[in-house]
């Protein structure tokens, strides 16, 4: 569904913070990318998400190769084809949940389908707060929200830039048993930045940066297994 070929991110700074990183995501899989501080987590997840045009090498989502699309073309392609999750909800306070979650519609100058937008809610387990504004939900309620809104286009993939970070330990295990949900029965691509070794146990796959290069993967992964590895990599547990 994604894939990296060669890419390279250097700044004028002089810094390069991803060095030939040659990866694929596949289609319906749930993969976390982890490392130390400063090892190109980011820096892969804007690239691989079009945020960001990487110095040299190709990207490709859904079969469409991004090198050389124009800033339209780009942005048409992350609001059709790709959703968004990060640690800040950003949810307009004025919206209810509902209206929040057609907010990408609207703003693609698309009348939004009030059965598309309770759907997306139902699918969050939020069926029954689509009235709601985002002062009466909880934190991990209103992280439920930014995820149906991310997911009412039915993208190719999900990004995800520490989906938990603001949430409590339990409010963001069930976000993320929520994220498992999607791939298992929706079919849903979904990658994660974190740097919690619970959260990547919840995917199917650990990758591992370091310095900007690709330094292994972990199938199957479990904390245990996952915190071990970020030691070795020189990062405290």
């Amino acid at each position: 569904m994604v894939e990296l070929d060669a890419v390279t991110r250097q700044f004028p700074n002089g810094v390069t913070a991803l060095d030939a990183v040659t990866v694929a995501f596949a289609p319906a899989t749930f993969t976390a990318v982890m490392g130390p501080s400063g090892s190109g987590k980011s820096t892969l997840l804007q690239c691989a998400a079009g945020l960001d045009r990487p110095t040299s090498g190709r990207v490709t989502i859904a079969g469409q190769d991004l090198t050389g699309l124009s800033e339209r073309r780009l942005t048409l392609l992350r609001r059709d084809r790709i959703g968004f999750v990060f640690q800040a909800f950003n949810l307009l306070p004025a919206l209810t949940a509902r209206q929040n979650v057609g907010l990408p519609l609207r703003l693609a100058g698309r009348r939004p389908d009030r059965g598309a937008l309770d759907r997306a809610l139902a699918a969050v387990g939020l069926a029954d707060r689509a009235g709601h504004r985002p002062h009466e939900l909880s934190g991990g309620q209103q992280q439920r929200v930014a995820i149906a809104r991310a997911l009412v286009t039915s993208p190719a993939v999900l990004f995800a830039d520490e989906p938990t970070g603001a949430l409590d330990t339990a409010t963001g295990r069930d976000v993320l048993r929520l994220l498992r949900t999607l791939v298992d029965e929706h079919g849903q691509t979904i990658v994660m930045v974190t740097h919690d070794p619970v959260a990547a146990a919840h995917a199917d796959r650990v990758l591992f940066l370091t310095d900007g290069r690709c330094s292994g993967s972990l199938d199957a992964p479990t904390a245990a297994a996952v915190a071990a590895r970020m030691t070795g990599l020189g990062v405290a547990s």
